[in-house]
């Protein structure tokens, strides 16, 4: 009993939880990155050039049969989500600085006269 005791405790900890949001989250964010790339991203960014290659689908280009289309497809994928998730990071970094505490103000009226009392304390060697 005591080995169901200890996984129940640990699978329903906070940070197990947390984690499970986490990934199915991060799941269908991915499918959302993925498809704003593959969707959005790509063709516009591939279809002049590959009309100027004479091949309207990436995945058709083939050369000596290897098919160097889904590979070049799969690096521009990459890279497009590489360079949307470093743009969200940075604007989650910036947000996240501008939300930092304002330095503590100085000190109060009550201090003031107490650190004043504190040096002429120290100056009469009491």
């Amino acid at each position: 009993m005591g080995f169901l005791k200890e996984f129940k405790e640990f699978a329903v900890k906070g940070n197990v939880i947390d984690l499970a949001v986490g990934v199915i989250i991060g799941a269908a964010f991915g499918k959302i990155v993925s498809s704003f790339v593959e969707d959005v991203i790509t063709p516009l960014l591939l279809n002049p050039a590959l009309k100027a290659a004479g091949a309207e689908n990436i995945k058709t280009l083939v050369w000596n049969g290897v098919t160097y289309g889904n590979f070049l497809a799969a690096v521009i994928n990459f890279l497009c989500i590489a360079l949307v998730l470093f743009m969200m990071i940075k604007g989650i970094n910036k947000v996240s600085k501008a939300k930092e505490e304002p330095a503590p103000a100085g000190p109060t009226d009550d201090q003031k006269l107490l650190m004043e009392i504190r040096d002429l304390l120290k100056s009469k060697n009491i």
